[in-house]
């Protein structure tokens, strides 16, 4: 009966997962650029500091922000994208996403609301710089997961997922032109920089969502599922095998549930390929 199915894949009608994958890869760098895209608001938020009368007046202290920028985005990217790999044995791939878009929402939300309130140059870039770690913490988990996602699929759509991440940067430096043809008070020019985040991602999360409800997307996933069993059990020795049984019985005598050991086999997996 599988075989039958693997050997005829239903179409994809309308191309509507290919949209969806294109929609997914603008969704998972669209944010960040935009965010790099405001540095110029941030910079002159860190010139000024609000006196007791509410006006500006000019403060000489260098908080050296587009460097703390690079640092604290490039670091954590690093780190959880190595993470990541170890993270999908014990989180769940549409956990993983889902709580990833929902955090970056609620960061690109909270960016937007702080435009319009005041506050001392030290606090702002503090909370700034706590911003800018988290929303590439969860970036870095974010698009780790959706290329393993895509990448169940053929290889068609990973091209359209490369392909929207692109299109992601070329929206910035879109909005960007568009800022200085304006020629608008910085602050409406940033507001538009983390509200346009907002809504894409919302749209990604909503079409990631949508993704296992269509019949081509569910062919693809658990296809991959079962393909995953397959290559397993060719990594596996028989001599692996029967001390994996062993350790599973006396993990079933301890009351272990059956999940650890599918994370101890991984181990063994990778023992195997060295």
């Amino acid at each position: 009966m599988w075989n039958e199915t693997k050997q005829n894949p239903p179409s994809d009608r309308a191309q509507i997962v290919a949209i969806i994958i294109f929609v997914l890869g603008i969704g998972t760098l669209l944010p960040w650029n935009f965010f790099i895209t405001a540095s110029q608001y941030f910079n002159e938020r860190l010139k000024g500091n609000l006196s007791s009368n509410g006006t500006t007046e000019a403060v000489q202290k260098d908080y050296n922000y587009d460097s703390w920028m690079v640092l604290l985005s490039q670091l954590p990217q690093l780190l959880f994208t190595l993470l990541n790999s170890f993270l999908y044995q014990w989180v769940k791939e549409r956990l993983r996403v889902a709580f990833s878009l929902v955090v970056i929402f609620l960061l690109f939300a909270l960016t937007a609301a702080l435009v319009q309130v005041p506050m001392q140059p030290d606090t702002f870039f503090s909370v700034t710089m706590a911003t800018i770690w988290f929303i590439n913490v969860f970036a870095a988990v974010l698009q780790g997961s959706l290329f393993g996602v895509v990448g169940m699929f053929p290889p068609r759509y990973s091209t359209l997922f490369m392909s929207g991440q692109g299109l992601a940067g070329m929206f910035a430096a879109v909005a960007m032109l568009c800022s200085i043809l304006r020629n608008g008070d910085t602050e409406s020019t940033a507001l538009g920089y983390f509200v346009t985040p907002c809504v894409a991602t919302l749209g990604t999360l909503l079409c990631y969502l949508l993704l296992p409800h269509l019949e081509f997307a569910r062919y693809y996933l658990n296809r991959n599922q079962a393909d995953k069993l397959d290559t397993s059990n060719k990594l596996l020795s028989n001599t692996d095998k029967i001390a994996l049984n062993g350790n599973m019985k006396d993990l079933e005598a301890k009351g272990v549930p059956e999940e650890s050991n599918e994370r101890s086999s991984v181990f063994a997996v990778f023992k195997k390929v060295n």
